[in-house]
């Protein structure tokens, strides 16, 4: 008895430790996608707020990221940016939807159905589930 007991737990550690590998990687120009995006020429984002946010000013200028990032992450900016790497950049956050219906449509368009990116962004260092987070989500 305690021999099929133990087998037992062997079995049900070797399932659940198989199933913890399983990951899924949503890249750039892909639904569920967060992180950096390069709007290059595409169509004019709608974005969140009309301004760049930046949270830590830099001595150098830099150029703005536009990024697609969850509602949360905007409205707490200064709490998430370290996750993409943005915290010393101005932030222009696209809407949802601009990147759903436009982004996503025209970069496929663009680079074919497999997309073209790492992950789920963070400022390019990819902030996704599973395994495109390069550490976590992906990039662009």
């Amino acid at each position: 008895m305690k021999n099929i007991i133990l087998v037992m737990a062997v079995m049900a550690f070797a399932v659940s430790s198989e199933a913890a590998d399983v990951g899924v990687s949503v890249r750039v120009g892909q639904p569920g996608f967060y992180g950096s995006i390069d709007i290059g020429n595409f169509p004019r984002p709608r974005l969140v707020y009309p301004e760049a946010v930046i949270i830590t000013s830099s001595p150098v200028a830099s150029q703005p990221l536009y990024m697609h990032v969850p509602p949360g992450h905007q409205k707490k900016w200064k709490k998430h940016c370290h996750e993409y790497k943005a915290c010393d950049r101005p932030v222009y956050f696209v809407s949802d939807q601009w990147y759903n219906d436009v982004y996503v449509p025209e970069y496929k368009a663009r680079h074919g159905q497999g997309g073209g990116g790492r992950g789920k962004g963070q400022g390019g260092e990819g902030r996704g589930k599973g395994q495109g987070k390069e550490q976590g989500k992906g990039k662009d």
